[in-house]
């Protein structure tokens, strides 16, 4: 089956540093702010960068690349655009709900996912919670891929050709290079380069600049990030303050009871554990449960 395939749509691809004002960030100038003029010509001084108003977030969701990944490809991934395709979307769809119903209470809206070691299922359990999301046409999502050492998103979704998500996340790339728009209210992130040094990575205050700016002008519903193992590396504890909140995805064929103990404690006084997911459990009635330990099926 062929992979999926990017529509062309024409938009400017710029180079720009940090701190630069993207082509795709008009605004007008405030009318609040007096003339200034420089002493020696009497000549009116530029004015600021920042004085511009915010830009249109959608103006800015429009100028982002459209992807359109192959139906039968995502199906083969077990990823499905409309619920319809499959019956399993439902528990994504509630899984989904629930989440966003918490998320609201508490005035959060980024979401890290993690697992206690590879192969939970962590990445499969984001894209479809993200196209979940989506499926919610007022909401706007950001799926980002920040298991930088071992990226999964960009081969989930068939995309050949993903950038190096590093670029965005340094300032050498502005965001409409990079990210890429499925159907019109969900913006992919993906990661085609694993990065070595990845907790270092995202403790770089230019990450931390370009997170903010992901934020500011695309002013997303709810952002998914898609994060390391959280026993394995230092990679998740490194979003602590830059993420609301954490769902644990345990695999209930190979992750223990003494794992998921250790990955609370790690989580306690630095990320807020929202909920933990079982992933190929054959107890559909215990498949979720809140922080708290209490069923949501109880």
């Amino acid at each position: 089956m062929s992979a999926g395939s990017d529509e062309p749509e024409p938009a400017p691809r710029s180079s720009a540093r940090r701190g630069s004002v993207s082509v795709f960030a008009p605004g007008r100038p405030r009318s609040d702010l007096p003339v200034v003029l420089e002493q020696s010509t009497g000549r009116e001084l530029m004015i600021d960068a920042r004085s511009f108003a915010a830009p249109n977030p959608s103006r800015v969701w429009e100028s982002l690349t459209r992807f359109r990944p192959d139906p039968d490809f995502l199906a083969g991934n077990g990823l499905f655009l409309d619920a319809e395709q499959h019956e399993g979307t439902r528990y994504f769809d509630m899984l989904r709900t629930r989440i966003a119903q918490a998320m609201a209470k508490e005035g959060w809206r980024s979401l890290a996912v993690t697992s206690p070691s590879q192969g939970c299922g962590k990445s499969f359990l984001a894209a479809n919670l993200a196209l979940a999301l989506a499926r919610l046409p007022s909401c706007r999502t950001v799926l980002m891929d920040l298991s930088l050492r071992e990226p999964q998103l960009a081969g989930l979704f068939g995309l050949r050709d993903a950038g190096p998500l590093a670029d965005y996340m340094h300032g050498e790339q502005p965001l409409e290079a990079h990210f890429r728009r499925l159907g019109n209210n969900l913006a992919l992130a993906l990661n085609g380069a694993p990065v070595a040094r990845a907790a270092e990575s995202l403790q770089d205050p230019e990450f931390a600049t370009a997170f903010e700016e992901m934020f500011s002008r695309l002013q997303p519903d709810m952002v998914i990030c898609d994060t390391g193992p959280s026993l394995t590396s230092d990679d998740l504890v490194s979003l602590a303050g830059r993420v609301d909140a954490v769902l644990l995805v345990v695999d209930g064929t190979r992750s223990t009871a003494e794992e998921i103990a250790a990955c609370e404690r790690l989580f306690e006084g630095r990320l807020p554990l929202l909920a933990v997911v079982l992933n190929r459990s054959q107890d559909r009635r215990s498949w979720l449960r809140f922080s708290g330990r209490k069923s949501l099926h109880n």
